[in-house]
């Protein structure tokens, strides 16, 4: 059985290289333009320049996300449903591009003077509209993971190059942005600007992606799966349940750590410009590990990597006890919680693929893009909870967004939301890694595959 399964993982092994790794990698660092600046700025550009109050802010999250889950299956069963010259996710990326770049900039176009009535409409319009095309070019980038290969191994090498690119992505928008903004003159106007220019770069970077990607993985023939049973494979996919709800909790996590930082730097700290380095200090380790986490997630496999990453975080987090106004204290924890990070940073979007072959082997139905557009509902739901959370515990603690001097209330909250609550968060965690079993059936999930293949391919001849 065994010399069936390593025979199974040959058989599904693409010639692949650097380059492929590279360039895959290159939609996350322009996706991470607009996802990283609605976790770590979108909050605080609604309050602290918009001028809306955090409590209708979460409110506005919580509403958003309602609609987003629904836009994600249908995108999902749409881009199933594709079938061009260039593959079934690749369009979706050469004409999502410019709407996506473009709705970006428009989320900052709030003007300060309107009235609050209509700032919170353009808001809620503008960014759901954001949402719809985040959809149209996160799914199918997400797809076209299970579509260059089937090999698990060089999925893992997808995913890793993929992530570690999203951190730089990150690195640029948290260490860029608020210094573009000044330069352009710390107003409004300036946030449409600095946006502008980031947008027009990740147009550049999805084209790259859509010219030098293939889909390797081919239907036999093009079946149209009604929804149906579309919708029946995934109610019997209990790994992709597990896989989907883990996704949300973990992105609630990773929100609520990049929204609350700028408030820690500015009110904890004293000096909102420490966001930029406490968000080094944080990724500097991921990328680090990065270059070591392959061999580890081969070793010892996604789920173990993940559960030991979680632990590691929790203890970062309460290394912040120590002294939790201490500037070295937090760089210290930053430290530690980004190299707990990165074992699950590594393995999160590989979770996916990996429920795509479970799925086929368990219920006989292949349904890439609307099983993995529970990665995109589980990071958008996450993330819209998690800033969702920040705004409603800033209010809570009767946050103002016109002083600089803020209540003890507020002070309790911003601590709340940047140690306690995310604490939790990665307890919650690792339940739903507790009962994830995928490490232990995909072998023989791909063994049986291949015999059903080989079965196939006989009778058509």
């Amino acid at each position: 059985m065994k010399n069936a399964e390593k025979s199974a993982a040959d058989m599904y092994a693409e010639k692949l290289g650097f380059k492929d790794y590279m360039t895959f990698g290159f939609g996350d660092v322009a996706i991470n333009f607009t996802f990283a600046s609605l976790g770590m700025f979108v909050v605080y550009f609604y309050t602290d320049v918009a001028e809306i109050a955090a409590g209708i802010v979460g409110t506005l999250m919580l509403f958003s996300r309602a609609f987003d889950g629904v836009i994600d299956m249908v995108v999902g069963g749409l881009v199933d449903k594709t079938h061009s010259r260039w593959g079934k996710t690749r369009p979706w990326l050469l004409f999502g591009c410019l709407p996506f770049a473009i709705l970006t900039v428009a989320l900052f176009a709030v003007q300060p003077n309107w009235s609050t009535t209509t700032k919170v409409i353009y808001a809620f319009v503008s960014y759901n509209l954001l949402m719809v095309a985040f959809s149209s070019i996160a799914i199918p980038y997400g797809t076209l993971n299970s579509l260059v290969t089937r090999d698990q191994h060089q999925r893992e090498k997808f995913n890793v190059f993929r992530m570690f690119e999203a951190q730089i992505g990150v690195l640029i928008v948290t260490n860029l942005t608020m210094p573009m903004v000044k330069a352009f003159g710390n107003k409004q106007s300036s946030w449409v600007a600095t946006y502008a220019i980031l947008s027009a770069v990740s147009v550049i970077l999805l084209l790259i992606v859509f010219k030098t990607q293939k889909e390797h993985v081919q239907e036999t023939k093009k079946v149209n799966i009604p929804l149906k049973q579309a919708l029946r494979a995934i109610a019997h996919n209990d790994l992709w349940w597990i896989a989907t709800i883990f996704f949300i909790v973990y992105s609630i996590g990773y929100a609520l750590n990049q929204g609350t930082t700028i408030y820690y730097a500015k009110y904890i700290l004293h000096n909102s410009s420490y966001v930029g380095i406490l968000t080094v200090a944080y990724l500097v380790p991921v990328l680090v590990c990065f270059l070591f986490i392959t061999p580890i997630l081969k070793k010892y496999g996604k789920t173990k990597s993940m559960i030991v990453g979680s632990i590691i975080s929790i203890v970062g987090y309460l290394f912040t006890l120590i002294d939790p106004s201490s500037f070295t204290i937090v760089m210290l924890a930053q430290v530690i919680k980004g190299i707990g990070q990165a074992p699950l940073l590594g393995s999160v979007w590989a979770l996916f693929p990996d429920t795509i072959e479970y799925g086929e082997w368990k219920t006989h139905t292949r349904v890439e893009s609307l099983l993995y557009s529970g990665g995109s509902l589980g990071q958008k739901v996450g993330v819209g909870l998690g800033t969702a959370i920040t705004g409603w515990v800033l209010a809570w603690g009767h946050y103002s967004e016109t002083t600089v001097a803020q209540p003890q209330s507020a002070i309790t909250a911003i601590y709340a939301l940047f140690i306690y609550i995310p604490i939790l968060i990665f307890i919650i965690q690792l339940i739903f890694l507790y009962f994830y079993k995928m490490d232990k059936v995909y072998p023989r999930v791909m063994a049986d595959l291949r015999v059903r293949k080989n079965q196939a391919t006989k009778k058509e001849q």
